[in-house]
């Protein structure tokens, strides 16, 4: 997926922001970037791949190298950015977060709108940022530009600007799927996907935009460029997993909705006599172990960690491009508690199921260390499609996601029409699903959050909420 941050100030921001996008490391793990207004010296841009080495150890230079009283910056799992566009509309840096899903279709209209070329890459795909940059200059201002591009794309696409006079242009995207917050110090404007990143340099919250919202920010001022739309759906795995725990996003609490979260799955188990004879709740880290904290508080359960993973090296596992060794990673981070392990019976949650791979080396791993029996639950419903909006997931067909795969297996492509008793615990297909995955993973038992009780936790109307990757609705 990604994030971005930026600053515009009366004074130089540039450490601050360089802070501020380090805080999204854990949206991304492909590129980080960032750019900056100087008077003097104008726009700047650097843009390092990140693959293989956190965002601060690869930006620690710009830090004497940059200098802007106006700042952005952004972590991507895409294309570099941001991108430094020179066009009618002036000269501006420009960074995206989202997915556009049919850019073949868009690079082509903007080709014969006149668009000359693109900086084609291996196999002729094109910079995503570029491809919103030239949508947006086919218009005659920002927001013009914007809101066609925004109507443009299948997919989506918050985006933040970077003008050479300084200010800073903010779009949430179309539906609000993404968050996009806006904080407020003496010395200026902050915009940021994390509210945390923020608050840790003095911003205090001023606003979170709407869906299609547009503003712009100078250090003196907050203009709204064009209002909020009516219809949003926010992603409701931002909280279940991909959201910071220190963040809030549409006044719910990240950290606050898991412990929720936990204790409905709790509350569920405890109904159907499942988690009555249990040693220790876990949490499968790290988002896993919110969720594990609110069900072991619900159930009165012992909370225990019988594994610690290993992180002042390999702090992402799934960092490296071949997924061989993304697992070898994982398996080398899981650093046993033999005393937590050995003769338990160890009920773990974690923050969702997608293909199983990695599940699976864990529950091997804590058998093999003396685990009497191992059971699962999920923080979240069956995922039954691949997210068509961020991209949040590297599995390329429904196929490879361990519930939909399961649903074939067992009726083949009849199985499509049923999805929705599958995820359903309740009805006989739902049970043989998580029979099955059972016998896959080697687990005891087996139960996925329904998707009534994850909307109940997060607290929202459910109109409010994409769930398309569980109910594929959208």
């Amino acid at each position: 997926m990604g994030g971005f941050f930026g600053i515009t100030s009366k004074n130089d921001c540039v450490p601050e922001v360089f802070f501020g996008v380090d805080y999204h490391s854990h949206l991304g793990t492909r590129r980080g970037g960032m750019a900056a207004f100087d008077k003097e010296i104008g726009l700047q841009r650097v843009i390092h791949n990140i693959e293989s080495s956190p965002f601060r150890t690869k930006f620690e230079h710009v830090l004497d190298d940059m200098h802007g009283t106006s700042a952005i910056g952004c972590i991507s799992n895409s294309t570099p950015q941001p991108m430094l566009i020179r066009s009618k509309l002036g000269v501006y840096a420009i960074c995206m977060v989202g997915a556009i899903n049919n850019a073949d279709e868009l690079i082509d209209v903007c080709l014969e709108a006149g668009c000359g070329h693109f900086d084609a890459m291996t196999g002729g795909a094109v910079n995503s940022t570029e491809l919103l940059a030239a949508l947006i200059n086919q218009k005659d201002s920002f927001v013009e530009g914007i809101k066609y591009a925004q109507d443009k794309i299948v997919g989506t696409a918050s985006i933040i600007i970077l003008k050479d006079d300084g200010n800073i242009i903010a779009a949430r995207d179309k539906v609000g799927r993404l968050p996009v917050l806006i904080g407020k110090n003496d010395d200026g404007y902050s915009v940021s996907f994390e509210s945390f990143a923020y608050q840790k340099f003095g911003f205090v919250d001023e606003k979170e935009l709407g869906p299609g919202e547009i503003v712009e920010l100078s250090p003196d001022s907050l203009t709204v460029l064009a209002p909020a739309g009516n219809k949003m759906r926010i992603c409701s795995f931002l909280w279940s997993y991909y959201g910071y725990p220190n963040s809030t996003y549409e006044g719910v609490s990240v950290e606050v909705m898991r412990y929720i979260n936990g204790r409905i799955m709790a509350e569920n188990d405890k109904k159907n006599g499942l988690n009555q004879d249990i040693d220790y709740i876990c949490g499968v880290p790290d988002s896993g172990t919110p969720h594990a904290i609110g069900y072991a508080a619900e159930c009165g359960l012992p909370f225990a960690r019988p594994f610690i993973k290993y992180t002042p090296t390999w702090a992402r596992s799934f960092t490296p491009s071949k997924q061989s060794i993304r697992n070898m990673i994982a398996k080398m981070k899981q650093i046993p508690v033999p005393d937590l392990i050995k003769y338990k019976k160890l009920l773990f949650v974690d923050d969702s199921i997608v293909r199983g791979t990695q599940l699976k080396g864990t529950v091997d791993f804590l058998y093999e260390n003396g685990a009497k029996e191992v059971h699962m639950r999920s923080a979240c419903p069956p995922i039954m499609y691949n997210c068509k909006f961020l991209n949040y997931s590297r599995a390329k067909s429904d196929m490879e996601l361990i519930a939909r795969k399961v649903i074939y297996d067992l009726e083949g492509e009849e199985g499509e029409k049923y999805i929705e008793e599958y995820s359903n615990s309740n009805t006989e297909r739902g049970k043989k699903l998580r029979q099955v995955i059972c016998e896959q993973l080697n687990l005891a038992s087996l139960e996925f959050q329904s998707l009534e009780g994850i909307i109940q936790a997060i607290g929202l109307p459910e109109d409010c909420l994409c769930t398309y990757c569980w109910s594929g609705k959208e």
